[in-house]
């Protein structure tokens, strides 16, 4: 390129550096702001701030999680370990018990 830059993923045409930004854009504006009325920029930035931080990032349902939140993934994990044999966390074998 002429001013020596060059595009992080992709090539000229492609769509792939900005997919994902673009697709959580659609869902905050779907989700999060279709239909509202903000009175002040500060209202508006706390309903983003509350969408993507109390919902987005924590309770929406994820494909890659096992179609479970972040909140009920990380519940399942942590008590599947509660009922996992103990196991030594250098060796990752069974603890020996008397």
């Amino acid at each position: 390129m002429r001013a020596g830059v060059e595009a992080s993923m992709g090539s000229v045409g492609d769509s792939y550096d900005n997919a994902l930004a673009e697709n959580l854009w659609m869902l905050i504006k779907t989700e999060c702001i279709r239909g509202r009325t903000f009175t002040t920029r500060s209202e508006a930035n706390l309903a983003l701030f509350e969408y993507i931080d109390g919902f987005y990032n924590s309770r929406r349902i994820q494909d890659r999680l096992g179609f479970l939140s972040p909140i009920e993934f990380e519940e399942k994990h942590y008590a599947e370990q509660a009922t996992a044999e103990p196991t030594n966390r250098n060796t990752r074998q069974p603890l020996l018990t008397s």
